[in-house]
């Protein structure tokens, strides 16, 4: 599903911004074998995947993957299928994890590589490898009763380590999370409602600096923004400056574990050129307000403060009709 401008508003504020999703609105994109997501995904789970698949110690997935599981064949049959002797496919990657077993031939132009990482994996970690291959989003275990985020399967992290955040309360997941009196504060009432019957959805977006979607800190280095020009004109070098950068942006969603107290939180990380995020002036328009009206902590935690005044005289010239 593509980016909701919808969640640019202005003044900007960090807020849950949660909103019900509509029935058979979908929650997971399949991966095809060339997609980016998928090899991005496949290159962190082949080099790094302790940072990838993370688990608080003593929790079982066991109930979370299953709705996983039963959620993805039941929305895209044609991607995903649980198979009747305990086996789980993905049906356009070719390959299929049963029981502790990696079989299949694979598609596309490395048919191999796929089933090599699965197989390179600990046993227990080869359906969330298959999970995390088969489709786009990343995906993550909330637990109402504990109000912790036990499990993690995140290979796209926008600049946090899954292996710093697995086990830790929901406070203390978004503890760095600048101007976060809101996310804080409504905690535990945020955690009942997501981990209920009804499904939930959110947007996130950012300007960044890296093309890359895996950007866990260690493995992408923090590049810094272009310095500012002074041989050419500020319009030309704020022209210059959103040609170097991206809309990173994210789609989240929940899925209910029934029974369990439980979401799979799943995370649509897509990022995209600055410039052909900003389809028409009024996107610029929007982009332009909200980014003005953030906080200097906000842009300290994003990484805007030296470039805002740049982008913004971009935006600004974007937005005249």
């Amino acid at each position: 599903m593509p980016f909701d401008f919808a969640a640019v508003s202005s003044p900007f504020r960090m807020q849950p911004g949660l909103r019900l999703l509509a029935p058979g609105e979908p929650q997971l994109t399949p991966n095809n074998p060339h997609d980016k997501a998928l090899r991005e995904k496949l290159a962190v789970l082949s080099a790094h995947p302790a940072h990838a698949l993370v688990a608080a110690p003593g929790f079982d997935a066991t109930p979370a993957l299953h709705a996983l599981c039963m959620h993805a064949s039941g929305e895209h049959p044609s991607a995903f299928r649980v198979e009747p002797d305990a086996g789980w496919t993905a049906l356009r990657l070719g390959w299929t994890v049963r029981g502790d077993a990696v079989q299949g031939q694979g598609h596309g132009e490395s048919p191999n590589a796929i089933g090599e990482c699965l197989r390179a994996l600990p046993a227990p970690k080869r359906l969330p490898g298959l999970l995390a291959l088969a489709f786009a989003e990343d995906f993550a275990v909330v637990d109402a009763s504990s109000g912790r985020i036990p499990w993690l399967a995140v290979c796209l992290p926008s600049s946090w380590a899954p292996e710093a955040k697995v086990g830790k309360h929901f406070t203390e997941v978004h503890a760095p999370v600048a101007d976060n009196a809101l996310l804080i504060s409504a905690a535990d009432h945020l955690m009942r409602l997501v981990t209920g019957p009804q499904r939930w959805e959110r947007f996130v977006w950012t300007i960044s600096r890296h093309a890359t979607l895996a950007q866990h800190p260690l493995h992408c280095a923090a590049t810094p923004w272009p310095a500012a020009h002074t041989s050419c004109d500020a319009a030309a070098d704020a022209r210059s400056l959103a040609a170097n950068a991206f809309f990173r942006t994210e789609r989240q969603t929940f899925i209910p574990v029934p029974g369990a107290g439980q979401a799979v939180f799943t995370i649509h990380v897509e990022n995209g050129p600055l410039v052909d995020a900003i389809g028409s002036p009024a996107h610029a328009r929007q982009l332009h307000d909200a980014l003005a009206t953030m906080s200097p902590a906000v842009l300290a935690y994003r990484g805007l403060t030296d470039v805002r005044g740049r982008l913004l005289a971009w935006l600004g010239a974007r937005s005249v009709p």
